[in-house]
C-alpha cells in the first residue's frame, strides 16, 4: 500500500502527523510488517520525538536555528529568501525518511514517541509525506 499524505503546515517548527500515518496503518489491515514514510521536499525533514511535553519539540526548533542561522554571510544560494539555505542544511542534517515497524497491527513507537514532519521554513502551506506499508 503506498499513500500520499498531504500535509497542511501553518509555518517553520515540529508538527505532528502520528494520526495520520496510525489510521493508514489500520487500514491496510497487515499484523506485521514495515512503514516507510519519505518526504518530498528539500527544505522539510521528519522525525521520531517526544510526544509528552512540547518544550522538547520547541528546544529542539531552537537548538538548530541556533546551530543554522538564517543570513549567515557565507550563503550564496538566497533567492527564496534568508530562511531557504538554513532549511536545506537543516534537512540536510535531519532524515527525509523514516522506517517504522508493525507489530500487531500497529506502529511500534514507544510510549512517548510521535511522528513529526519538521518544517525548516517559514512556509505556511501543503507538503507531501508518501506512506509506504508492506508485510
Amino acid at each position: 500500500m503506498i499513500e500520499t499524505l498531504t500535509l497542511n503546515i501553518p509555518g517553520q517548527g515540529l508538527h505532528s502527523f502520528t494520526g495520520h500515518v496510525q489510521k493508514l496503518v489500520r487500514e491496510a489491515n497487515i499484523q506485521e510488517g514495515l512503514c516507510t514514510l519519505f518526504i518530498q521536499h528539500t527544505s522539510a525533514s521528519l522525525l521520531i520525538q517526544e510526544n509528552y511535553d512540547s518544550s522538547a519539540q520547541y528546544d529542539l526548533e531552537n537548538w538548530l536555528n541556533r546551530l543554522v542561522p538564517e543570513n549567515d554571510p557565507l550563503y550564496t544560494h538566497t533567492l527564496e529568501g534568508p530562511d531557504d539555505m538554513p532549511a536545506h542544511i537543516k534537512a540536510a542534517l535531519t532524515a527525509t525518511s523514516l522506517g517504522i515497524p508493525i507489530l500487531s497491527g500497529q506502529l511500534a513507537l514507544g510510549q512517548w514517541q510521535g511522528i513529526y514532519l519538521w518544517e525548516h521554513r517559514h512556509f505556511a502551506g501543503e507538503r507531501r509525506v508518501i506512506v509506504h506499508i508492506g508485510s
